[in-house]
């Protein structure tokens, strides 16, 4: 009996030195550690008789052919990390399918579709401030401008793109034809602890939530902290502390949804003067786009209400939008039948945070499998998904692949 679970771990173990030198796992896309990753996983992915190529995105695709003009299934992740990061975000859900196809192998069965392993280059948006490019070129999302955005270094993504021996300019034609493909499959640690407080091993998502973002402005006046009388005064910090405060609320009372206050700058920002000037984000995420946006609207009329009340001027906009991408029920069901199969019981849960899938979901259906990870954590050294767990996704996904729907 092979222990598929230890072998995703070692494999794991060995993808986690492709990094630069540090605690935790570092490594951004289109750098010589990338490289390391992409040629190890290369080696892995021929060993066992997948066709590899090297997209012009960065892409790494690792393709089992199936029966002439089958369609193809489409799984995998990201291979990026964020800087000292752990060793299974991402680059978990390129082993895990990887090894289930070795699964099915060594047990002769041949599949009617064909399947490609797809390893992302830049998922988490670390060294470029855009993100999602590999699978945004497939869904034929891609927008051309960001090949100009530059990292800490003053480096192009055209620059870095090129330096790794691609070539941006071919990007628009890597788009996939929504008829060709089945869906799109990625296995991901949860990156929360909602899996291991309910004793599961697996979750079957629901959806990838919507996300918005507000930038809040509030202006007051100044003042000496101790001659300014407390009455009449226009202290913008205040009225922050109290849109704070309702977007915990909206955030505690609206089944669905989470609320985030992340980033407040305040000014003068010096212990004896009262605040004058307070700049402040919320963001909302939820399964549900409606409930997403009502809680905007809400937040907008209560930052309105509270300026005029305390006499403040306010500026809120929404700065960002991105729609809930709901996962396609026949796939998600195959994937619960493929826990069932193992003996075990998956739990159904939203996800928080975006994934290459959000993106794929402009191509074809879209579903995800979390695997449960230890206290919750991700994005940390600490990050940690057992070997058993993993064992028991990779059995679950070759059931899922046998039993997949195809036209």
């Amino acid at each position: 009996m092979i222990d598929w679970g230890a072998r995703a771990e070692s494999l794991l173990n060995d993808l986690s030195a492709c990094s630069e030198q540090g605690a935790g796992v570092t490594r951004l896309p289109f750098t010589p550690e990338h490289r390391l990753a992409i040629d190890l996983l290369k080696a892995r992915m021929e060993q066992i008789g997948l066709t590899v190529t090297l997209d012009d995105a960065g892409t790494l695709v690792g393709r089992l052919e199936g029966p002439l003009g089958s369609k193809t299934l489409l799984t995998g992740s990201h291979q990026d990390s964020v800087r000292h990061g752990g060793a299974y975000d991402g680059i978990m859900g390129v082993v895990l399918p990887l090894l289930a196809i070795e699964k099915l192998q060594t047990e002769g069965i041949e599949l009617p579709f064909s399947v490609e392993v797809l390893v992302f280059a830049d998922e988490e948006g670390v060294r470029f401030p855009t993100a999602l490019i590999g699978s945004r070129a497939l869904a034929g999302t891609f927008d051309a401008s960001v090949l100009t955005m530059q990292d800490s270094q003053g480096i192009t993504i055209w620059d870095a793109m090129t330096a790794f021996g691609l070539n941006p300019d071919r990007i628009e034609k890597l788009a996939r034809h929504p008829s060709d493909v089945i869906g799109f499959v990625e296995t991901h640690i949860e990156q929360g602890p909602v899996l291991e407080q309910a004793e599961k091993a697996l979750g079957v998502v629901t959806a990838i939530c919507g996300i918005e973002r507000h930038r809040i402005e509030l202006i007051g006046e100044t003042g000496h902290a101790g001659t300014l009388p407390m009455l009449g005064r226009r202290d913008a910090l205040v009225g922050a502390a109290e849109i704070v405060t309702e977007v915990e609320r909206l955030g505690q009372s609206t089944p669905g949804l989470r609320a985030t206050v992340g980033n407040l700058d305040v000014s003068p920002n010096v212990v004896n003067a009262v605040p004058s000037q307070v700049t402040l984000t919320a963001e909302f995420r939820s399964p549900n786009d409606q409930t997403r946006q009502d809680a905007g609207k809400a937040l907008h009329k209560f930052v309105q209400m509270q300026a005029l009340r305390r006499e403040l001027t306010c500026n809120v906009q929404k700065t960002y939008a991105q729609v809930a991408q709901p996962c396609a029920d026949d796939l998600s069901k195959s994937l619960a039948q493929g826990i069932a199969a193992m003996g075990s019981h998956s739990l159904s849960l939203p996800s928080g945070a975006t994934h290459d899938a959000s993106a794929m979901a402009d191509l074809c259906p879209i579903a995800m499998l979390f695997v449960r990870c230890r206290a919750g954590v991700s994005h940390k050294p600490e990050e940690f998904a057992s070997a058993d767990d993993m064992g028991l996704a990779i059995s679950a996904l070759s059931e899922f692949l046998q039993s997949a729907v195809h036209p």
